[in-house]
């Protein structure tokens, strides 16, 4: 019968975490899409700690957008990760699309962080 939509997802989760590992000088930034929010955190998988989590719920941005379920919030959320990587002095992260496809919200999120400054 085949699988099932998760199920895709979550196979090509498993595929993209066996390569991507996080590391204290480059931890790993993971994005989360659902239906109406879209998250973003900077994992450290050594110590298996999160360093740094953003969301279109964070005080920061829950007034300031319209949507939280379009590419400009997705956008947004990722230039918030990025400055506040930058007041963590991180620079250089490895990005994890978390087993979704990358365009959409999850390329927006991935733009934005880029223009705050972050190195994939």
């Amino acid at each position: 019968m085949g699988l099932s939509r998760r199920e895709k997802r979550i196979v090509r989760q498993v595929r993209v975490r066996d390569k991507v590992r996080g590391t204290k000088d480059r931890p790993r930034l993971c994005v989360y899409r659902s239906l109406k929010h879209i998250s973003a955190q900077v994992i450290d998988d050594l110590q298996a700690h999160t360093l740094i989590a953003v969301s279109t719920l964070s005080p920061e941005l829950k007034g300031k957008l319209k949507k939280t379920t379009d590419k400009a919030a997705a956008k947004e959320v990722g230039k918030l990760i990025g400055e506040k990587c930058k007041e963590k002095n991180i620079t250089k992260v490895v990005f994890d699309r978390n087993g979704f496809l990358f365009h959409g919200r999850i390329k927006a999120v991935a733009d934005g962080a880029r223009e705050a400054g972050l190195e994939f």
